[in-house]
């Protein structure tokens, strides 16, 4: 299906795909998170993001959680160092109710103060989640380490001491500098025409004014690497290492994407977990993610093993990149490469869910969506001297930071 990005009358972009589908998703996504937020305000990115559903000037708290869920629909929402969502799923039938709702919690939310200080509650208890989650736990202190006294390091839940002081004046002023115009991107994968969801998105979005404010990112530079050992009450040891990549516009991020995936993707068979797991059986969980940032990049690798065997483990790893720093694909290894990340963005794309996310990142960051026949061409012409080349420029081990949580 081919995809529509519009301009609502005010100014507000929206993206849809047309499906046939029983199910459709609707939501908007904000040009801002954890990055941007003032320093003695962490936290507040994500606090908004919880609290933006207690209430607006036409509902109560429960009418806006009772609102999709009468009907079967979904609600949700989500914070990242960047973006913010507010979403749902629902039948398709129900388009004129979910996109409605979104636009009332979008222009009138209240922030009742009662409600502020019982979510408050709600985070503290998300924040010793995490705590007590060592495997999630060391992605957040590492990305801390590596963008060390930069925005892109702080948490997004904040600490129980900044969120605390989180008032109603700071949520507000914060809306209003970063729910802006060009911040704002509107995204629908589902069933109904594009002129139809124009009209219904124009009628409850389009008419609102919405301003600009000047923003100014501090961009991250001047990173230097760290290595750090943590004891924690655990029985195992989990342990991270990484360095600054591309950001979200660098072309060679999607050689990049496709070389992470061969080192340790979502596949059982990748370079990792073949030789710490199923070789040397020193790991349940190994995994290398890279995540994109508008004006930088973080790649990781993650592994959770036993007491004492970190450093061994470290050194497989790096043994591991040292290969595909040297080693040329080849002409065969290169052709599966691809055809497993083909496949697995084929069955990403199978949620339409996921489809309406990505689309609405695209069309924010780029004001164009790539289809799947495109992004396949892109892949299938990636070359081996392409990987070669990431690998030397990414794959710097006295660069590289450490963390490790043991007993």
């Amino acid at each position: 299906m081919s995809h529509k990005i519009l301009q609502l009358t005010n100014g507000i972009k929206l993206v849809h795909q047309q499906t046939d589908s029983p199910v459709s998703h609707f939501g908007i996504l904000i040009n801002a998170g954890t990055r941007d937020e003032d320093e003695n305000k962490s936290g507040i990115a994500h606090f908004v993001e919880h609290t933006i559903f207690k209430g607006t000037t036409h509902r109560k708290n429960y009418q806006i959680l009772r609102r999709m869920e009468d009907v079967g629909g979904d609600l949700n929402a989500s914070t990242s160092k960047e973006e913010t969502w507010f979403h749902s799923s629902f039948l398709s039938s129900d388009y004129k109710r979910a996109v409605e709702l979104l636009s009332d919690i979008l222009f009138y939310p209240i922030f009742p103060e009662k409600e502020l200080e019982k979510e408050k509650d709600v985070v503290y208890e998300e924040i010793k989640y995490y705590k007590d989650t060592l495997s999630e736990l060391i992605f957040d202190d590492f990305e801390a380490q590596i963008f060390k006294n930069h925005p892109l390091g702080r948490s997004i839940l904040g600490t129980k001491a900044s969120v605390k002081k989180i008032s109603r004046k700071d949520i507000y002023e914060f809306v209003k500098q970063q729910y802006t115009l060009s911040n704002v991107m509107l995204s629908s994968v589902g069933n109904i025409s594009v002129d139809r969801l124009y009209k219904l998105c124009d009628r409850h979005f389009g008419t609102n004014k919405m301003v600009d404010f000047e923003r100014d990112r501090t961009s991250f530079s001047n990173y230097i690497p760290q290595k750090a050992l943590i004891h924690k009450n655990s029985s195992q040891t989990h342990l991270m290492v990484g360095i600054p990549a591309y950001s979200i516009y660098d072309p060679k991020r999607i050689p990049f994407l496709l070389l992470t995936n061969l080192l340790g993707g979502q596949g059982l068979n990748t370079r990792l977990n073949m030789v710490l797991r199923e070789k040397m059986g020193l790991v349940y969980t190994v995994e290398s993610s890279y995540s994109q940032f508008t004006d930088s990049g973080i790649f990781s690798i993650y592994a959770g093993c036993d007491n004492g065997l970190s450093n061994k483990c470290i050194d497989l790893i790096y043994k591991e990149l040292i290969k595909l720093k040297n080693e040329k694909l080849g002409t065969l290894q290169l052709h599966f490469a691809k055809k497993q990340y083909i496949g697995q963005m084929a069955l990403s794309n199978e949620s339409k869910l996921n489809e309406m996310l990505a689309n609405g990142r695209q069309g924010l960051f780029f004001d164009t969506i790539e289809t799947f026949e495109e992004a396949i061409a892109i892949i299938e012409s990636i070359t081996a001297d392409a990987l070669l080349e990431v690998a030397n420029e990414i794959y710097d081990i006295e660069q590289f930071s450490t963390l490790v949580y043991t007993k």
